[in-house]
């Protein structure tokens, strides 16, 4: 998160008594806390009514992966077990023009970035200022990114994003959350630059690094003089030196059927796998054997394992249906195939969001489903759009310190973030605010002490398995700069279980909670 944490409570704690509802506590006195400072609830309050607004996404749909967050065009990478996912952010474009206002891209100068170790439960880091680390660019979307250990040591992460439709940057970071910096202080490509041949839009970039080290990147959009609906010409590869931010070779095309924008690079079992977002064409020239015409929109697979031969690529077959088949809305697609924790997932984006918000306006919001990939045969399973998701991988652990803005879905919270847009946590935005995490893990004969990083005026219930039900734990507070607060509990707490985190006010703002 980037921002120091509170080492959590560890008491002594006599016998608990019976337990009867929020209010009651123990009497018994509790041993100091740590030198941080937790101090205990003040009196409680009665129980707080839950907003009337809906759950930004219901507990059986996984999907969107943010309820409360407009972002499009995912890639990923895994660090340290967990996968940060970024993406284009469409919420900066929303957030200028409104509920009634056009995605039209142009005010997009920054990125998204989520993670997760368990596949439902997302925290939200906040945005990369892409324009304040490279001030050269137009916008900054569709961002593809990759990491290496360098021989300092110290694993390297490369980001590559489109500047508009005019080429591709490079941001750089030793840390997945940054700080991130532009290393070349100008395009890595741009549009007319040598050697890349007739591609009037060299965007939307795809990267991948094979098991030599070897880092390519793939690009492309628009449609060459002499190209076709069938055949645009635009799709090319590289090979990028050694330092990911040059060439070490020259530009080669893919002869990508169809091809539109949103390319990806895969290294799988030995192979180059080359995904992409073909046109809304009707399909009347074809003549590739063993394969389907491919949908209107879908995403596409070709596979080679020399990329600079150009005649080399194989053309598979389209693997994601475009969202409108699944009626999420027709939109453009762009799909990022990932393997986390022994399972492959497909990251794309569909209108969902914007459909459950009931407005229109073309703005975007992440996904992932399960998708299977023979690694001997690179075979890649068609699936399509599901609010339905995926399923969770781990339980959270509710004896870890877990970060506020780490859940699966809430009735309309917030995020606060400081000067440098780190977030801080997360924020209720009424009365009645609540989040849901989903799989909390209590242990047995423990988690009889409940303690949570806050600030602001009014009181925090802790509730399991349904947002109505009644509150196991709660603090109330009053303090304008973030405070540790703790609660006994006088029952303890055990099994695994959906958990609702309910604020009785507006503005209160929770860092993180744990349960000892």
């Amino acid at each position: 998160m980037g921002r120091p944490k509170f080492k959590m409570l560890v008491c002594a704690v006599a016998a608990s008594v019976m337990f009867t509802g929020c209010s009651s506590r123990t009497n018994t006195l509790i041993e100091e806390l740590t030198e941080e400072g937790y101090v205990e609830t003040m009196k409680d309050q009665g129980k707080i009514a839950v907003a009337d607004t809906a759950f930004l996404k219901q507990s059986e749909h996984t999907n969107p992966i943010s309820g409360e967050i407009f972002c499009a065009d995912p890639t990923a990478v895994e660090y340290n077990g967990r996968l940060y996912v970024y993406g284009t952010n469409d919420h900066q474009q929303y957030e200028t023009v409104g509920n009634d206002g056009t995605n039209t891209y142009e005010k997009i100068q920054s990125l998204v970035v989520f993670s997760t170790d368990d596949m439902v439960n997302w925290t939200y880091h906040g945005t990369i200022n892409v324009k304040a680390a490279a001030p050269w660019i137009i916008s900054s979307w569709a961002p593809s990114i990759v990491s290496r250990v360098e021989d300092d040591g110290l694993t390297h992460f490369y980001l590559y994003f489109s500047n508009n439709g005019c080429g591709v940057g490079v941001i750089t970071a030793t840390d997945p959350l940054g700080p991130w910096t532009d290393p070349l202080g100008a395009p890595l490509i741009y549009t007319n630059m040598e050697g890349i041949g007739d591609c009037p839009n060299p965007f939307d970039p795809g990267a991948c690094i094979d098991d030599n080290g070897v880092g390519w990147l793939s690009f492309g959009g628009g449609v060459a003089k002499d190209g076709t609906s069938f055949m645009p010409g635009v799709a090319r590869i590289v090979q990028l030196g050694d330092d990911m931010l040059s060439f070490a070779s020259d530009f080669s095309e893919i002869k990508a059927p169809y091809f539109f924008e949103a390319s990806e690079l895969n290294f799988i079992n030995g192979t180059y796998v080359y995904t992409y977002n073909n046109n809304w064409d009707t399909r009347i020239e074809w003549g590739i054997k063993n394969a389907d015409r491919p949908g209107a929109c879908s995403m596409a697979y070709m596979t080679t394992k020399t990329p600079l031969d150009t005649d080399s690529w194989v053309y598979r077959k389209d693997y994601l249906s475009n969202p409108g088949e699944s009626g999420l809305g027709y939109s453009n697609n762009h799909s990022h195939l990932h393997k986390f924790a022994d399972k492959y997932y497909l990251f794309h984006h569909t209108l969902m969001k914007q459909m459950t918000m009931s407005m229109e306006g073309g703005f975007r919001s992440l996904s992932v489903v399960e998708v299977f990939v023979n690694e001997q045969t690179l075979e890649i399973n068609r699936t399509k759009p599901d609010p339905a998701g995926v399923s969770q991988i781990k339980n959270v652990d509710a004896s870890a310190v877990n970060q506020g803005e780490t859940f699966f879905s809430s009735n309309g919270a917030a995020f606060e973030t400081d000067e440098a847009g780190v977030v801080t946590g997360v924020k209720s935005t009424e009365s009645g605010t609540a989040l849901c995490i989903k799989g909390v893990a209590f242990q047995k004969n423990a988690s009889s002490v409940f303690s949570a990083n806050v600030k602001g005026k009014g009181s925090i219930e802790i509730r399991l398995d349904d947002p109505q039900s009644q509150c196991v734990a709660s603090i109330t507070f009053d303090h304008q700069d973030f405070q540790g607060v703790y609660d006994t509990l006088n029952k303890k707490l055990d099994g695994i279980h959906d958990m609702y985190i309910v604020f009785s006010d507006a503005d209160i703002v929770l860092d993180n909670w744990q349960f000892r």
